[in-house]
């Protein structure tokens, strides 16, 4: 398959890594190209322009930060350059609006339309464990899940409405918002009564939280392992944001996704908005009295 990837970010380079050392024929673009350098040692072709990483493919793969950086790529080439019955992956997360207006462009284009977003961090990418949320023209899906396998350790099929991939993606990252906040609330308790953090860590995953969720990210809050970035604040705000719009516009009251998204706007006024999104454990600290 004739593949393009946009968007080397660190979740971008671990999936595009893993596409390079497939039997697909890969071309990728991003805007600074001096984080293809790796990509292009390794022999993977290196586009210019946007237009060049869409023309002639048979499926491009987009891994960006925003609905803004996501309009600009359709509008910088994409739209106009990707062939009639190419598949467009984005696989960032984007808001529903965004992904149903995108949809309607790729149709009147003679182009397809398969939201991915991934479940995972970039570690996982590179091991080939993400989950893939995929949503779209059912044919699409079934062409694509031989390359999702390569980066992926199962796709969920999320139905026919690009959208509702982003729904699921947003709900997920709301959950997992909740779980970090709730732990943060748990290790400031106990360590009002003195309790070590290691120690309230134990507790949860060994018995009812044994989940990767709890045990990744209570590590993180237990040993203050903020630098090691997989999702930074700015980024989990974002998702913030774009799960309570969605809510607003389907009618769904969302009262826990505010409580961790206000954490999310503490820690980025202190000045953390680049660490981990789990720092939001320390401005409950802060709000503790403990920092």
């Amino acid at each position: 398959m004739r593949i393009g990837f946009i968007g080397l970010g660190r979740m971008g380079q671990a999936i595009a890594g893993r596409l390079a050392g497939s039997e697909h024929d890969l071309i990728v673009y991003n805007r600074t190209r001096s984080k293809a350098a790796e990509l292009e040692q390794r022999g993977v072709k290196v586009a210019d322009s946007i237009a060049e990483a869409s023309a002639g493919r048979d499926v491009v793969f987009t891994m960006l930060t925003d609905d803004k950086a996501l309009r600009e790529v359709a509008a910088g080439g994409l739209l106009e350059s990707l062939p009639k019955g190419a598949i467009h992956v984005p696989m960032g997360t984007h808001s529903v609006t965004a992904l149903d207006a995108l949809a309607k462009e790729h149709a009147d284009a003679g182009q397809i339309l398969v939201a991915a977003p991934v479940l995972g961090r970039p570690d996982a990418a590179a091991a080939g464990q993400l989950g893939i949320v995929a949503a779209g023209p059912a044919d699409a899906i079934a062409k694509l899940e031989p390359v999702f396998a390569l980066f992926g350790r199962r796709t969920f099929n999320a139905g026919a409405n690009p959208a509702g991939a982003a729904a699921v993606k947003l709900a997920n990252n709301m959950v997992l918002g909740c779980a970090i906040e709730a732990m943060a609330e748990g290790f400031a308790l106990t360590r009002k009564f003195g309790v070590a953090p290691p120690v309230f860590y134990d507790v949860l995953t060994d018995g009812l939280f044994a989940a990767p969720a709890y045990k990744v990210y209570g590590n993180i809050i237990a040993n203050e392992k903020y630098d090691q970035v997989g999702f930074t604040v700015r980024l989990g705000l974002k998702d913030a944001n774009l799960a309570l719009a969605a809510g607003e516009a389907a009618g769904v009251p969302l009262p826990s996704c505010n409580v961790f998204r206000d954490r999310l706007l503490g820690a980025i006024a202190h000045g953390e908005g680049d660490l981990d999104w789990s720092v939001m454990a320390r401005d409950q600290a802060r709000a503790s009295g403990l920092e």
